[in-house]
């Protein structure tokens, strides 16, 4: 009898996602590892299957936000200078002189958080109701947009670099008035559509029924995130549908913002990673052209010892989520997080693609451990792959 096929190196990359969810780091994930353009390793655990989307979160900024402001750089329609000013005059980060790119490189001044969700509810408690009318929803949509622009600036621009949800607030509603279209009718039109992604937002007034994602959370408002526990009271807490957005600012923004709201599978996730290596590489333009990506994905040189390029981050030197080889030499790495528990890292040397979605905050904000699983994934997937040292990479 001859022996069985030994198991890929890779392979432990299930064991790892199983121990996870048996663990309680997180009930259910996707991953998807992409090398060179090849699929290498898919795989889930948990109750989901493949075909689960996911509430990305954060990673909204870069596949949705940051991807159609690189479109909509491509067709002139707006760029790194184009004035916060010229779509939110009298606001106080236009009136700073910020611009998009402040807006990009999370260096405008504007606060990280503000929780607008607090005050549409209490003043809209219908917002709840699931049968609330659309026209309520569009004009809290419209005062959320109002509040955002009118948040006075925590530091000048170009000052510090300060991750800011607001920033990416307004960032969404000047790509969306610059291509006079909806955010998410952009995303399915110059994203979704080209890359064959079934990533999509989940707009209240036109609530999905085809599929019902993995669950984040049965209550909204959701509970506060470590560290923000004094910063709303008195919103009464009133059970929530599955499969709405977690975040509760893009909630009252009728599930579609610049910052949070896209849902999609690990699939979705790493042929976006994909299509930055593609763009790069100049071998598909349907985003933009490899110059503009090249510009784009290059840290800010303006703020000293800032991590991040135009929407995304690049891993920091000391205890990153992409572990402790993604990025370890030029030209580097570039990613995103999400709350929910998602990620994107992207390793332009190597031309590794590591996707890794899960719904962790479906056991309680409070529960933290991804942060410790996230490098230790990432660090097994190089060297499964052979690829710590670096000569085995190539830039793709």
């Amino acid at each position: 009898m001859s022996a069985p096929p030994e198991q890929h190196p890779i392979a432990v990359l299930q064991t790892l996602l199983d121990e996870a969810v048996g663990i309680g780091v997180f009930p259910a994930a996707q991953a998807v590892v992409l090398h060179r353009g090849v699929q290498v390793f898919g795989g889930v655990a948990g109750k989901v299957s493949g075909d689960t989307r996911f509430d990305l979160a954060s990673l909204t900024k870069v596949l949705s936000t940051t991807a159609l402001f690189l479109r909509l750089w491509t067709e002139g329609k707006v760029g790194p200078d184009t004035l916060v000013s010229r779509y939110f005059p009298g606001s106080p980060v236009g009136d700073a002189g910020a611009t998009v790119a402040d807006l990009l490189y999370h260096r405008s001044g504007l606060p990280p958080f503000v929780p607008f969700f607090a005050q549409a509810l209490t003043a809209h408690p219908e917002l709840l109701d699931a049968t609330c009318p659309s026209a309520t929803r569009s004009r809290v949509r419209d005062e959320v947009l109002q509040a955002a622009a009118s948040t006075p600036l925590a530091a000048a621009p170009r000052t510090r670099t300060a991750y800011s949800d607001v920033g990416f607030i307004l960032l969404g509603e000047i790509l969306s008035r610059a291509a006079n279209a909806p955010l998410d009718t952009l995303f399915s039109r110059h994203v979704a559509e080209p890359l064959g992604l079934s990533a999509r937002f989940h707009r209240l007034t036109d609530f999905p029924v085809d599929s019902v994602p993995a669950p984040t959370g049965a209550t909204r408002p959701r509970e506060p995130a470590p560290g923000q526990e004094t910063l709303w009271k008195d919103v009464p807490t009133q059970p929530t549908r599955p499969g709405e957005v977690d975040d509760d600012n893009a909630w009252v923004m009728d599930g579609v913002a610049g910052h949070a709201g896209l849902f999609g599978t690990a699939v979705d996730v790493a042929r976006f990673g994909q299509a930055v290596l593609d763009g790069c590489a100049g071998t598909s333009p349907v985003i933009a052209p490899a110059p503009l990506w090249h510009r784009a994905l290059a840290t800010d040189a303006l703020v000293p010892g800032s991590t991040r390029s135009m929407g995304f981050d690049s891993p920091s030197q000391v205890g990153s989520s992409a572990g402790r080889f993604v990025g370890d030499s030029p030209p580097g790495a570039v990613g995103h997080l999400g709350f929910t528990g998602t990620s994107l890292w992207v390793d332009l040397r190597r031309s590794l693609v590591v996707a890794l979605v899960t719904n962790r905050v479906a056991l309680g904000r409070q529960e933290l451990r991804i942060r410790d699983f996230r490098p230790v994934f990432h660090d097994f997937v190089v060297e499964a792959l052979g690829l710590t040292a670096i000569s085995q990479g190539t830039h793709g």
